[in-house]
């Protein structure tokens, strides 16, 4: 499931390193982001000089839970990620304990981006390393002219939609543009147009 979370209330419990990335990829989807950490590392300040996101500076407290579509602790308390957890399962929150699947209702995927494309690669928190590696692998299969190509089938796909035509033979032609054929000959053309430039 790719969930949208622009605008969305989403508290980040820690502003260390790791909490960092946690918050680097929430505000990537446009969350509207909260973190609260009695102590934060010069990126997680700076942020919060920027306005890009709220940065309560004191320990966590369940009031913080109120109105937020996710959390995410990521501290070095064990005691006080299961009181988040158990808070947020209390408030019907989505929760992500990093690096402890058990109190996760979410993981953070590997995402391979092109884009609009985008392939995420999960081992629901059994092995990040692994699901990196795989992301590493994609990126080079998926290269940036994927980005070029899928701005083309969206405008196609829009032309499709717009003409009066036969549900069934939009969606004929809406798979053949997407076919590995059909890469090809988009390859083949853009390639020529870059050489010519």
């Amino acid at each position: 499931m790719v969930v949208k979370l622009a605008g969305r209330p989403c508290l980040v419990v820690g502003a260390g390193a790791v909490a960092e990335g946690k918050i680097s990829g929430l505000l990537d989807a446009a969350a509207k982001v909260r973190v609260v950490a009695p102590e934060a590392s010069e990126q997680v300040r700076a942020w919060a000089a920027a306005g890009q996101i709220q940065w309560v500076a004191r320990p966590c407290e369940p009031t913080d839970l109120e109105g937020m579509f996710l959390v995410v602790a990521a501290t070095d308390s064990h005691e006080l990620h299961e009181n988040i957890h158990a808070e947020a399962r209390r408030r019907g929150i989505l929760c992500n304990v990093v690096d402890v699947p058990e109190l996760c209702d979410f993981y953070y995927p590997a995402v391979a981006q092109r884009g609009a494309l985008q392939i995420a690669v999960s081992t629901s928190g059994q092995s990040p390393a692994l699901a990196q590696r795989l992301r590493k692998e994609l990126e080079e299969q998926f290269g940036p002219e994927y980005e070029v190509w899928l701005q083309q089938l969206g405008e196609e796909r829009e032309k499709l939609f717009t003409a009066n035509m036969d549900p069934e033979e939009r969606k004929r032609l809406l798979h053949d543009l997407a076919s590995a054929d059909a890469f090809k000959s988009f390859l083949r053309k853009h390639k020529s147009r870059r050489a010519k430039k």
